[in-house]
């Protein structure tokens, strides 16, 4: 959905409401497609004294798994912005300000990117999830497994037999 600035310059009109949903099925995040439920944008588009400025908000489910159980997740993400909109091609990007290329602007354009900044590289269930049992895969939060609690990684092996031997030394 574009916004024709056009309509802003003149007197008339000092803002432009806008409202609807996206599709980012499509979109590959971290190896995976997290966005499957529909994104949301409101807000509008402002003329303040000759400065043009979109605020914004966005909002989804984010679907995602358990770093540590690997259990799904959907997460709500909301990013909210004040973007100032500059037609200045020598302007620099900033956080809060966007450089137009044509006389229209798309929200999306603006708000997606705000959204994608929101989401964490993990997701918890809980905060004190047990995660899966290294050896056999088991859910720790739902069930004990009966692996030996002290495996040891072979390639500790060589420092194992050092240290056991320093305590046969020793005694």
């Amino acid at each position: 959905m574009k916004i024709d600035l056009k309509k802003l310059t003149g007197a008339k009109v000092t803002s432009v409401p806008f409202s609807e949903t996206i599709d980012l099925s499509g979109e590959a995040l971290y190896g995976a497609h997290p966005f499957q439920s529909p994104v949301h944008l409101t807000g509008e588009v402002t003329n303040d004294s000759g400065v043009l400025r979109l605020k914004g908000t966005v909002k989804t489910i984010y679907s995602t798994c358990c770093a540590r159980c690997l259990k799904p997740l959907d997460i709500l993400l909301t990013a909210e912005t004040d973007t100032i909109l500059s037609d200045d091609p020598t302007a620099e990007e900033e956080e809060d300000l966007f450089v137009l290329t044509e006389d229209s602007v798309d929200p999306a354009d603006i708000l997606v990117p705000a959204l994608i900044l929101q989401v964490e590289m993990t997701y918890l269930c809980a905060e004190d999830c047990k995660g899966l049992c290294p050896h056999c895969g088991a859910d720790r939060n739902v069930t004990q497994c009966d692996c030996e609690s002290r495996q040891m990684d072979p390639r500790f092996a060589a420092l194992r037999a050092l240290l056991d031997s320093n305590r046969d030394e020793q005694s």
